[in-house]
């Protein structure tokens, strides 16, 4: 009789957590956000599980640079409510882009993670500078080309 064989599912105290820098000058917003959230949720690693935290910390730099395709940079709109009457507030693109660019790139990423618990706390290993300082150095983060 043949022994069945069980399904690997890492555990998070047997994950061994890295910090990934990538470069986000000349990328196009969705395929960086894209890629953003692959590494946050660990969906890069063969040892991906739904349920547990296995991702890595993503530091973005250059956030200043990213580019849109398109009409977008001239019809893009950030929306938000003040929560008084007549509160909805519209800032375009490139108001958004001079004001905070790092907010952008947020932005794209927390709209493509998943609304659970899980990936909430994924979410906050997110971290984006609009120059190319950053001041994650203690994390030893690794330089991937993305």
């Amino acid at each position: 009789m043949l022994k069945q064989q069980k399904s690997f599912q890492i555990k998070e105290e047997e994950h061994k957590r890295s910090w990934i820098i990538l470069d986000a000058t000349g990328k196009t917003l969705g395929r960086l956000a894209s890629e953003i959230t692959k590494i946050l949720r660990g969906k890069h690693k063969p040892t991906f599980t739904t349920f547990a935290d296995g991702g890595d910390g993503v530091i973005v730099i250059n956030a200043d640079k990213v580019a849109v395709t398109g009409n977008k940079e001239a019809t893009k709109l950030y929306r938000y409510y003040t929560g008084s009457m007549d509160g909805l507030r519209e800032i375009p693109y490139r108001v958004m882009q001079a004001r905070k660019p790092a907010y952008i790139i947020e932005h794209a990423v927390k709209g493509m993670m998943p609304k659970t618990r899980l990936a909430s706390a994924q979410y906050k290993r997110l971290r984006v500078f609009a120059g190319a300082e950053h001041n994650m150095t203690a994390q030893k983060p690794i330089q991937a080309n993305i």
